[in-house]
């Protein structure tokens, strides 16, 4: 699996900050040639399901995954079940001496038939998309 870790700070409190790293429907914007429906009623906690579907023409998959820790506004964990992308994500968020908040995001992710050699690349390109993601989340608006 390729492992990599996020980690920012923003001016943002911390409860915003987890409000907006928290809000699943939101990173489709961030997340090139995807979208993102939540299946669970709100509001967010344990056991919320979405699903990450990524489409490039004809080719595309789904990323479903499941809120299996929900300690709100400080740490999420989230499970993923698909048939191509496995793993598990974690966001956590940390009140800053003097305000703000620090953010970290970190990932274990998979792709199944891909050679794990491949896996310091994919970690590489995870790190870069969701260090994008995250950056845009945290943007004032």
């Amino acid at each position: 699996m390729a492992l990599f870790r996020i980690a920012a700070r923003t001016p943002l409190a911390p409860a915003e900050a987890w409000r907006r790293l928290t809000d699943w429907e939101r990173h489709a914007a961030q997340v090139p040639l995807t979208r993102i429906t939540v299946t669970t009623p709100p509001p967010t906690g344990r056991g919320t399901v979405f699903v990450a579907r990524t489409r490039l023409g004809r080719f595309g998959f789904d990323d479903p995954m499941e809120v299996v820790d929900w300690q709100p506004p400080h740490h999420c964990r989230l499970e993923k079940h698909g048939r191509v992308v496995t793993g598990w994500a974690e966001i956590d968020v940390r009140e800053a001496p003097g305000g703000g908040a620090y953010v970290g995001w970190t990932e274990d992710l998979r792709v199944r038939g891909l050679p794990r050699f491949c896996d310091p690349l994919l970690g590489r390109a995870g790190r870069a998309v969701f260090r994008r993601a995250m950056r845009a989340l945290l943007k004032d608006r």
